[in-house]
């Protein structure tokens, strides 16, 4: 076992904070709005740093150690293509800001709100089972990590009994994320959420330091050097046989970032839990230092293990990963493990035990806010459409925690019988696509083109799920047809999960277009969906919403302090964007050499430790600030019983009901609900 009882106590310790805090929140939890949405009184600090743990959790970071493992450096080089795209998603609020105008609690709500409820049913359950199948190798993986990491055997004594170890620590971590998101729903996550990236971000400062004195930066640099060509760890210009991780894999990313902003529906409770649209898209605009000290670790942290297994100094240490690695039968969980093995060998007593809780709290992070979304989107957008007789708050509460140890008992069943055949983030993608191939046609078109119709979304999300599903069976039944395709093109087009994904963006977004164009009716009513002009609520706007362009500028909902963030948000990425460009073109043109790269790369890695430290001090005090902001509005607040997430249609006809939505578009009240008068 790799762990002291220094590392336990800390584990220990780490959990059982969590799940106190969690039993506080419970005070707070009166409502469905309180549960589903922390009664939309979350703060830009709060929401970002929650948002971002959300997202990290352990199945993201050793998809980030395939990634970096295999490609090194030279990985993150096409990630600076991305840094211009993030700045305009993030300061103009694209689809985020409106969405939050909308009310609505979950996207398929808005569907209905949009364009009709069957469609919300049928968006909802897409959504449902793209993000179940998505999150139900999460717990395989964590297990499998803590087990290798850890170096616990493949059975425990329990009681007498002999317990496979596996199954064993996934009902652990499940119960334990679990218990916290059905104590306070969405605020429990969202506040323990916030304290657990708090954590990493001080644990991963504390690893840096670890990994620094272990390896010096000539060892790094040398063994990088030492790679084959066209597998170069420092020239990403030299990747010719990296199949998976090359430049047309980030292009895919960059066209991802913008067709499905606010697509995957895994973090929905942060979506729609911000005090007002502006401080939304506020909080878009400062994730682009949230997680400064966290992406910085995931890069290094392969890094280092890489340089472990193949730098003469450790040769020890490598033969020993070797060997518990070769213990492991299957490939794919061996090549998974790769880095955490070593990462037991590199780091000393008590980092160790930091470096678990902190991938304890990345676990039960994503675990809390996977299982609160999409345990929600199946009472709120599969069942709630159905019923004609309104739920009461206690029975809706009850079903919305019936539904969430559902979704973890699937997560369960299923981790234990899916065989994974390809990397992480090829799964990733190929079953998020499942709801993302369509779901972004029809948000954006529904949001910002007021001719987009119903038959266009149903068009869209259909072929969106077709193209994913066939990729997934091809992948799954018929391995070897994906091989062959994959032989007879060129190297760089990707017949994996990321060329999946981008053939059912493309295709969704001709079937939108070309349906709603063919099926084309009067002019859909956007003011009112999104609650501006006429219908504009009190206390929801500052100033008059910016549209179009203007909207990437200062809008008069700015306060000082947000002018300064914004400059400062345009400066740090036109400075990496800039450096790219520049990069790219010498690269492409006259060539850089190794040395000049393992330079940037070191650059890049103090900036990046500098710029870590200092915003992790800056939110550490901006989220307990909010947090405090979030615990007196929650005290004040009046809940409103009718705010749960239901569109109410109030008819002419006792006993008819017209699927199409009114040209004039659905009349919308403070909760968020919608009252569509049919003729």
């Amino acid at each position: 076992m790799n762990l002291t009882w220094i590392d336990w106590t800390i584990v220990g310790g780490f959990l059982g904070m969590l799940l106190a805090v969690a039993a506080y929140t419970r005070r707070y939890t009166r409502s469905v709005s309180d549960f589903l949405a922390a009664n939309r009184c979350a703060g830009r600090y709060l929401l970002t740093l929650a948002e971002s743990m959300a997202g990290i959790g352990v199945a993201f970071i050793i998809a980030s150690f395939e990634k970096f493992y295999a490609a090194g450096f030279a990985a993150s080089w096409w990630g600076f293509m991305l840094t211009p795209i993030s700045l305009i998603i993030a300061l103009s609020g694209w689809v985020l800001y409106r969405y939050r105008e909308t009310r609505a609690m979950t996207m398929a709500q808005f569907f209905e709100m949009r364009y009709s409820r069957n469609f919300r049913v049928y968006a909802g359950v897409l959504a449902w089972v793209s993000g179940a199948l998505n999150y139900g190798i999460f717990p395989l993986v964590t297990a499998r990590f803590f087990i290798s990491f850890c170096g616990l055997p493949d059975h425990l004594s329990l009681f007498g009994f002999s317990v496979p170890t596996l199954p064993l620590l996934m009902a652990i971590l499940l119960t334990v994320a679990v218990s916290i998101t059905l104590m306070g729903g969405m605020i429990a996550v969202m506040i323990t959420d916030f304290l657990q990236a708090q954590f990493l971000n001080v644990a991963f400062v504390v690893i840096l330091g670890a990994l620094l004195l272990k390896f010096s930066w000539p060892q790094i640099e040398t063994t990088l050097k030492s790679a084959p060509a066209g597998r170069s760890m420092l020239n990403p210009f030299d990747q010719a046989n990296v199949s998976d991780f090359n430049f047309v894999f980030f292009l895919i990313f960059a066209f991802k970032a913008f067709y499905n902003c606010l697509g995957w529906q895994g973090t929905q409770g942060y979506n729609c839990s911000a005090k007002t649209p502006h401080e939304a898209k506020m909080a878009r605009v400062l994730a682009e230092w949230r997680n400064g000290v966290t992406y910085l670790m995931l890069l290094l942290m392969p890094i280092c293990a890489y340089v472990l297994l193949h730098h003469q100094d450790y040769a020890a240490e490598a033969e020993a990963v070797r060997q518990t690695l070769g213990a492991i039968s299957d490939s794919q969980a061996r090549e998974q493990m790769t880095v955490p093995v070593a990462l037991s060998q590199i780091l000393p007593i008590g980092v160790i035990g930091l470096f678990a809780a902190g991938m304890v709290a990345a676990a039960i992070s994503t675990d809390d806010t996977y299982l609160h979304s999409w345990g929600s989107i199946f009472i709120q957008d599969v069942i709630l459409p159905f019923r004609r007789k309104p739920l009461t708050p206690r029975q809706h509460l009850f079903l919305l925690r019936i539904s969430i140890v559902g979704i973890a008992c699937f997560a369960f069943c299923f981790s234990l019988l899916f065989p994974l055949r390809d990397y992480l983030f090829m799964y990733f993608l190929a079953t998020g696509t499942i709801y993302l191939g369509g779901s972004g046609a029809v948000i954006i078109g529904g949001l910002y083109w007021k001719h987009g119709t119903t038959a266009g979304a149903w068009a869209a999300m259909t072929t969106g799920w077709l193209v994913a599903l066939c990729g997934i069976v091809g992948q799954v039944i018929w391995p070897g047809a994906f091989e062959r395709v994959d032989a007879a093109l060129p190297a760089w087009v990707p017949v994996n999960g990321a060329g999946v994904a981008m053939s059912a963006y493309l295709l969704s977004i001709v079937a939108y277009v070309s349906v709603s164009l063919i099926t084309r009716a009067r002019p859909f009513n956007l003011d009112r969906m999104l609650h501006r002009g006429e219908y504009a609520l009190p206390g929801e706007h500052a100033a008059k919403p910016a549209t179009g362009w203007a909207a990437l500028g200062i809008t008069g909902e700015f306060t000082r302090g947000d002018k300064i963030i914004y400059y400062a948000k345009i400066i740090w990425v036109m400075f990496w964007f800039l450096a790219f460009v520049s990069g790219t073109a010498v690269g492409l043109t006259i060539g850089i050499p190794d040395h000049l790269w393992a330079s940037w790369w070191l650059f890049t890695v103090v900036v990046g430790m500098v710029s870590g430290l200092v915003t992790t001090v800056w939110f550490l005090w901006g989220g307990f600030r909010d947090m405090i902001d979030l615990f007196r509005d929650l005290n004040a607040a009046r809940r409103d019983e009718e705010d749960n997430g239901a569109v109410a249609v109030q008819l002419t006809h006792a006993d008819e009901r017209q699927e199409h939505v009114k040209e004039a578009g659905p009349a919308f009240t403070a909760s968020g609900k919608v009252s569509e008068e049919i003729a």
